[in-house]
């Protein structure tokens, strides 16, 4: 693993990814546009939504969902492992967030998310993530 990746990812790619995120829950999908590769392969596994695999079919899930978001109060992402080579690299994380819906509700989440970069001309791109809800019984029955 390279330190010089990995200091990119953690100090300029993670920065741009969180206002990015933010700004998507305060409905404004422009940031995160621009941090998602337009190049396939690109796929997501989304917590409320089915599959999409190809920029034509993520994109405009990205336009849907950020238009039921009309404001963010609060997001954080609590980066849990994160590797990185000359031209990929992953995170793992939970990211939390308080929402307020188009239609005025507030929305609580946690969701355990992992991502995966493509170094393109452009610099890290996301090529992929995976977000899930925490389970309740996360902690098993130990």
């Amino acid at each position: 693993m390279s330190t010089a990746e990995l200091d990119e990812l953690r100090d300029a790619v993670l920065p741009a990814q969180v206002a990015a995120e933010r700004a998507l829950h305060d409905g404004d999908v422009t940031p995160r546009l621009s941090t998602w590769s337009h190049e396939d392969p690109v796929t997501l596994f989304g917590a409320a939504v089915p599959y999409r695999t190809g920029w034509v079919e993520v994109r405009p899930l990205f336009e849907r969902l950020a238009a039921t978001f009309a404001g963010c109060g609060d997001y954080d992402f609590e980066l849990l492992a994160a590797g990185a080579s000359d031209t990929l690299a992953y995170t793992v994380g939970i990211e939390r967030y308080r929402a307020t819906t188009a239609s005025g509700e507030v929305v609580d989440n946690e969701l355990r998310v992992t991502h995966e970069y493509r170094r393109e001309p452009a610099g890290w791109k996301i090529v992929h993530r995976h977000g899930d809800h925490i389970p309740e019984d996360h902690f098993g029955s130990d």
